[in-house]
Parts: C-alpha cells; sequence; structure tokens
C-alpha cells in the first residue's frame, strides 16, 4: 500500500501457498472477563459506536482480557486511543481487581496528560465501575461512558485490538513463564503495535506515526 502497488486477494493467495504461508486464525478464549451482575452505578453509553475521533486524547477505550500462562492466570488491561489506535497505557497481572485497570488507567494519564473532558469508555465490569475506578476517572476531570449489557460492539475497538494481539503474538500458544509473557507483551505493543504496525483505518501509518501528525499541526 505505501508503495501504492494494487495487488488482489487470489494473487495474495498464491503469493502464500507457494510460499507455503498461512493466515493466523486466533482459538476462541472463553474466560470470562466481565462481571456486569453487580450494582455499582453505570454510566451512559454516550460513545455510541462513534468510533470517528478528530484529535488523539479525547476518547479512549477499555477493556480486559485473558492472556494464557503454563505458570499461571494472567489479564492485561489496556487504554487505547481512539484517534491515533495507540495502546496509550497497560498492566499486566494475575489478578483481575482494581489495582489492575487502575495501573493501565495510571499509566495512560500520566503519559498523555489529557485535557478535562477526555471521555473514557469500558464495559459495565465492576472494575471499572467501582467506587475507586469512579473516583480516579473525577480526579483525572474524565467522563465515563459505558457499554448496554452484552453489546460487544459497542467496545469494538479495544475487541479488535485483542483479537489481533493474539492472531500475531500468541496464535493458540502459552507463555512459558509469566515473565516472558511480560517481556514479550511489552516489545509487541511499545516497539511493534505502537510504532511499527500499520492500520487502514488512520491511513496505513502506525499509530505513533500518525499522532506525530497533530504535533506538527500543534507546532
Amino acid at each position: 500500500m505505501k508503495e501504492n502497488y494494487k495487488i488482489s486477494e487470489r494473487t495474495i493467495s498464491i503469493y502464500m501457498k507457494e510460499l507455503s504461508l498461512r493466515s493466523c486464525v486466533s482459538k476462541p478464549f472463553k474466560v470470562t472477563t466481565t462481571d456486569s451482575n453487580h450494582a455499582n452505578p453505570i454510566a451512559p453509553n454516550t460513545l455510541n459506536q462513534n468510533f470517528k475521533v478528530t484529535a488523539p486524547n479525547k476518547v479512549w477505550v477499555t477493556d480486559i482480557t485473558y492472556i494464557p500462562c503454563r505458570l499461571g492466570k494472567l489479564y492485561l488491561a489496556t487504554v487505547l486511543d481512539l484517534c491515533t489506535r495507540e495502546l496509550v497505557g497497560w498492566s499486566l497481572k494475575s489478578h483481575m481487581t482494581n489495582e489492575l485497570v487502575l495501573e493501565a488507567l495510571n499509566k495512560a494519564y500520566e503519559k498523555k496528560k489529557p485535557a478535562y473532558g477526555l471521555l473514557h469508555h469500558s464495559d459495565r465490569g465492576t472494575q471499572y465501575t467501582s467506587k475507586e475506578y469512579r473516583q480516579r476517572l473525577q480526579s483525572y476531570k474524565m467522563e465515563a461512558s459505558m457499554s448496554r449489557t452484552g453489546n460487544c460492539y459497542d467496545n469494538a475497538c479495544a475487541e479488535s485490538f485483542f483479537s489481533v494481539l493474539k492472531k500475531e503474538l500468541i496464535r493458540g500458544n502459552r507463555f512459558q513463564t509469566k515473565e516472558e509473557a511480560y517481556t514479550e507483551i511489552f516489545e509487541y505493543i511499545e516497539f511493534f503495535y505502537n510504532r511499527k504496525r500499520i492500520h487502514g483505518s488512520i491511513g496505513y501509518l502506525s499509530p505513533v506515526q500518525y499522532a506525530k501528525r497533530f504535533t506538527n499541526v500543534s507546532a
């Protein structure tokens, strides 16, 4: 795409067959990471699947996924900028307590220092609806938005990142140790996904490359 070559899917299929290549398809993960059966306050679905954002640090989407590891369970919490598709914050831990999502949010805030009024979208899980998390959003002057019950499309961009991560990095395998999992996920997110992996939705640029366009404009 960047070299302006046009090629059909059939041609790609032929080349892949000649090179003995096949597409990676992730196996379904059945671990439940969202517990919406609680009495905590629920924020309205302000985002409402409006995934087109014209500037960075205006809308962040968040979620949690299970990471397979032979030495115990691991959970990855992420914060994704809806404009640039950059992973601005993430946390990997062996539990799904409030600490997991708070660490991801804190890292994102410290890294980007967004202006007041950022829209923060999540599911209705107990971690995101907890008193501690709601207070942290208030302290950062962020507006909470939450998906409707059982509607994965309301947080499709966060789900899409997890799908890409599992296809490109995990590919149905299990990490041997938690240290191995952290190292490989760190390298994938910070060195590959944010800086090198191109996205069709942002003009076939990497998130960091796309974000620089806004830095140049503001300068």
